[in-house]
């Protein structure tokens, strides 16, 4: 068993309303010379690439723009990248946008520091040393990229996600400024929301740390659930409840926007500790496959695994009802666990998240194929606080058709 947890977040976090103004005194402290911001044509039309690119100017910045950025970001968009940045050879990479730019730049930053090719680094801990210096700046709320240790790519051949972990990925500085994510629409305001929120609840129910199945001289990212984890992940569900709504009704909502960008911190600041489980492990195969939005293919599993897991994590599940803000009193600790599961499920309802993977064209056919996907993801699968199987993970999906 082991006895001892440790915690990793960005090396500097500076958050609130205009944080992005900040920017030139970043480039200052770490001497930068040379950036090569990654985003995408949007970004670029809404004029938040302007915002960023300012501060950097008057810091004596030069800046190489590269815009190829896309949703669900593809093999073949980070080999554009890294060709620019190979071209440029900046001194440090900039990630801005949501947490497919931010995972695209952690990549860049990883192949140019260390040679070689993407996919010499998927997996758990292949990235062999530092970085460039990497700053990433969210325009959405939900992965959490800005503080994690994660990087997902889709490799489109295969139809699967694939995932780089390792505590090196750790952006330098991470900037959270709400005031980006102001014209953040109202999809991607709920498939990022959702997201956090899925990040929260698998940190939180997650295996506990003294059993974490990890060998004898193996290291990882993920832990399994710890004191620390356990506290911004509870904030985190607490701040879903209290603004998701809210944000993806009115987007010019500013107390709900700062509500949504700290509860997408936190749940990354948990889940890049404790670790995500199979909500993660079986959407990406299925985001492989449909092309939906991780957070979407996230939101959508998230009330089936969790009753799933309800056997292992009761007492886990009845709190998440009170952070939901559910009125739980006069309830067993087993009826506020299922309390938990249907205000996920109307959560979810109320911001036009998908409710079965039918509505993502998934056939019965598919089901088996994904679970076999999924079951060899032994750096996620091993979080899940019940244990799986490919039938098990079958029949989850089965639910969920």
């Amino acid at each position: 068993m082991r006895t001892t947890w440790t915690f990793y977040t960005a090396g500097q976090l500076i958050f609130g309303r205009d944080a992005t103004r900040h920017l030139n005194e970043v480039a200052l402290e770490l001497r930068l010379k040379r950036v090569l911001l990654i985003t995408d044509p949007v970004l670029v039309e809404a004029e938040l690439v302007d915002r960023v690119h300012g501060p950097l100017s008057e810091a004596g910045v030069t800046v190489e723009l590269f815009t190829g950025g896309e949703p669900e970001p593809s093999l073949n968009a980070a080999y554009q990248a890294i060709s620019v940045g190979r071209a440029f050879r900046p001194d440090s990479v900039l990630g801005l946008g949501g947490g497919s730019n931010m995972d695209l730049a952690k990549i860049v930053a990883t192949v140019l520091a260390h040679g070689g090719t993407p996919n010499m680094y998927f997996g758990d801990g292949r990235v062999p040393g530092p970085i460039l210096p990497l700053i990433c700046i969210p325009t959405t709320s939900g992965t959490g990229s800005e503080v994690s240790a994660a990087a997902v790519l889709t490799d489109s051949e295969n139809q699967m996600k694939v995932s780089t972990l390792s505590n090196f990925l750790r952006p330098s500085v991470a900037i959270v400024d709400p005031l980006l994510s102001v014209t953040c629409p109202p999809k991607v305001t709920a498939d990022s929301g959702i997201d956090a929120l899925t990040h929260a609840i698998e940190a939180y129910t997650a295996v506990d740390n003294a059993r974490f199945p990890l060998g004898p001289g193996e290291r990882t990212v993920y832990q399994g659930k710890n004191p620390f984890a356990d506290l911004f992940a509870e904030q985190a569900i607490r701040l879903c409840a209290q603004y998701l709504r809210r944000a993806v009704k009115n987007g010019q909502d500013l107390q709900a926007r700062e509500g949504m960008s700290l509860a997408a911190t936190l749940g990354g600041l948990a889940f890049s500790n404790a670790g995500v489980a199979i909500v993660h492990a079986l959407e990406y195969p299925i985001g492989g496959a449909t092309h939906c939005s991780h957070g979407a293919g996230n939101g959508l599993l998230l009330p089936y695994v969790m009753r799933y897991n309800l056997p292992t994590r009761v007492r886990e599940l009845a709190r998440i009802a009170e952070l939901l803000g559910e009125d739980v009193t006069g309830l067993s600790e087993e009826q506020a666990a299922e309390r938990a599961i249907t205000a996920v499920e109307q959560l979810r309802a109320d911001i036009g998240i998908p409710l079965r993977l039918r509505d993502l064209g998934v056939t019965e056919s598919q089901l088996r194929g994904f679970a076999e996907k999924a079951f060899p993801l032994r750096r996620i699968t091993r979080v899940n606080p019940r244990e799986v199987t490919v039938d098990s993970l079958e029949a989850i999906l089965r639910d969920a058709l």
